[in-house]
C-alpha cells in the first residue's frame, strides 16, 4: 500500500537523519496530491479502523490454497489498481461475447464469458478466446478507484434529473440512465449497501441505476467488489458462490477450497475502504492558464457530460453526507460514436455507449502507469489531447470546438485538465 510504504520510508529517513551529524540531502515524502490511498477527512475512529483493515485486504495477494482461481487474472486487487490509481496496459483484461441473429448480445456464459481469465492454478488450464468467427471482444484497463464513496452517495433523483435520453434541450447530448434489471441477488446487495454505508439504493420500475464500471453495469460498490473478486481472482463469496471454471476443458473445478472463499468481513472491509477513499486533490488551481482553461472547458460544452459538481445525499457516514464535490462526471451513458465503438456491451449499455469517466486524478494518471499515460477504456490514447480526438458521437461538437481553439487556448484547457 502506497500510503503505508511512504510512511515507513519517512520514518526510516527521519531515524537516519537523527543519527547523522552532517547535512545530507535526502528525498522527502511525496506531495499529498500524489497519494491516492488516503481516507476522506472526518471518519470516526471505528470507521478509520475499518478503512485500515480494508486497505490491508485490498493489498492482500491470495494463494491457491486460499481459493485463488482455478482461473483468474490477478492474485490481488492492487495488481490491477497500483497505488489505487489507473491500471497499465500490461495488466489489461479482455471481455467477449457475440450477437445472435436478432442482434441481441450474448455474453457467452456457456463458453466462458463474459471475461477471459488468462491465468490458472497449477494443473488447470487458463481460458483462451473461443475459436468462432462471430466473436467480439474488448480489451479494458482498470480505472482509478478514488472517491467512489461520494459517487455512490449521489441520490438517484440527481442522476434522473441529469438524464436527457431524448435530447429535449436540443444540445446534441442525450445522456441516459444505465438501467440494470433487478434480481434477488441485486436486491440483497442493495440492502446491504444501504445498511452498511447509509446509501439509499432504490429499486425502480425499470430496475436499479448502474453507476460503476466502464459501462455502468454495477449498482453499488459491493456489487462491483463481488464481481471483481469473482471474475478477476476467481474468489467466491455469499453473492457469487460458484467458482469460475474453464468450460473449454470440462466442467470440473480443480479448486478444492470450500466455498465461499471470502468471508463477509473481507467484503465489508474492502467495500468500506473503497467507499471512504478520498478523491484526488487538485493542483495549481490558481494558475492563470488553469483558470482560463476551466472557463474554456465550460464554453465548448465539455461540462455537459463531465459535470463539474455533484452533491451527495444523506449517509450514516457523516463524511459522505450532503457533500458537494467535483468529479467531472454525470455517471450517465453517452453514445461516443464509431471511434469508441468496440462492438462489446454489458449491462444496459450499447457498444457505442460509455459511462462518463470522472476526470478527477486525470493529471496524475501517468504517475501510476510508469510515467507514460494511457487514456480511455483501453489505453489507446497516449495523451489527453489524443483522448479528446477520439471523442465522437455526442461529444463530436465539443471536439470540433476544441479543434478550432487557438494554440494558446488549447494549451490552457489541457493545463486545466492536467490540474485535476
Amino acid at each position: 500500500m502506497v500510503m503505508k510504504r511512504l510512511a515507513r520510508m519517512g520514518a526510516v529517513w527521519s531515524s537516519a537523519l537523527g543519527l547523522m551529524a552532517c547535512d545530507v540531502l535526502v528525498p522527502g515524502e511525496p506531495d499529498a496530491a500524489h497519494i491516492f490511498d488516503a481516507p476522506i477527512d472526518g471518519l470516526t475512529p471505528a470507521q478509520t479502523r475499518l478503512f485500515v483493515m480494508g486497505d490491508e485486504e485490498f493489498s492482500r495477494s491470495f494463494s491457491f490454497s486460499e481459493g485463488l482461481g482455478p482461473i483468474f487474472n490477478a492474485p490481488s486487487c492492487d495488481s490491477c489498481h497500483p497505488g489505487e490509481g489507473p491500471g497499465h496496459p500490461e495488466f489489461g483484461f479482455f471481455r467477449f461475447g457475440r450477437y445472435d441473429a436478432e442482434g441481441h448480445f450474448d455474453a457467452m456464459l456457456n463458453e466462458g464469458g463474459p471475461q477471459l481469465q488468462d491465468r490458472a492454478i497449477p494443473g488447470y488450464e487458463p481460458e483462451v478466446l473461443p475459436a468462432r468467427d462471430d466473436i467480439v471482444f474488448t480489451r479494458l484497463l482498470a480505472p482509478s478507484i478514488t472517491g467512489l464513496g461520494l459517487l455512490e452517495s449521489v441520490d438517484d433523483a440527481t442522476l434522473l434529473a441529469l438524464a436527457d435520453p431524448e435530447d429535449e434541450d436540443g444540445d446534441g447530448i442525450s445522456g441516459r440512465i444505465a438501467w440494470i434489471e433487478a434480481t434477488a441477488r441485486l436486491d440483497a446487495m442493495a440492502g446491504l449497501a444501504e445498511r452498511g454505508g447509509g446509501t439509499r439504493i432504490q429499486r425502480h420500475d425499470r430496475g436499479y441505476i448502474g453507476r460503476f464500471g466502464l459501462k455502468a453495469s454495477s449498482i453499488t460498490l459491493l456489487h462491483q467488489t463481488v464481481t471483481a473478486y469473482h471474475q478477476d481472482m476467481g474468489l467466491t463469496s455469499d453473492f457469487a458462490r460458484v467458482d469460475p471454471i474453464n468450460v473449454q476443458v470440462g466442467d470440473a473445478s480443480a479448486d478444492l477450497v470450500p466455498d465461499p472463499e471470502l468471508g463477509s468481513g473481507t467484503l465489508t472491509a474492502v467495500t468500506h475502504y473503497l467507499r471512504t477513499l478520498r478523491p484526488p486533490l487538485r493542483r495549481n488551481v490558481d494558475d492563470p492558464d488553469v483558470v482560463a482553461g476551466e472557463a474554456i472547458f465550460e464554453t465548448i460544452a465539455c461540462a455537459s457530460c463531465h459535470v463539474p459538481s455533484l452533491t451527495t445525499g444523506t449517509s450514516t457516514i457523516a463524511a459522505l453526507s450532503e457533500v458537494a464535490f467535483a468529479p467531472y462526471t454525470d455517471l450517465l451513458l453517452h453514445d461516443m460514436g464509431p471511434e469508441l465503438d468496440d462492438g462489446y456491451t454489458e449491462g444496459g449499455a450499447q457498444s457505442r455507449e460509455w459511462r462518463t469517466a470522472p476526470l478527477w486524478g486525470l493529471g496524475l494518471a501517468a504517475d501510476f502507469q510508469g510515467g507514460q499515460g494511457f487514456y480511455l477504456h483501453d489505453g489507446r490514447a497516449r495523451s489527453v489531447h489524443e483522448a479528446i480526438e477520439h471523442h465522437g458521437g455526442e461529444a463530436a461538437a465539443s471536439r470540433q470546438r476544441y479543434r478550432e481553439l487557438s494554440a494558446t487556448e488549447r494549451a490552457q484547457i489541457l493545463a486545466f485538465l492536467e490540474s485535476l
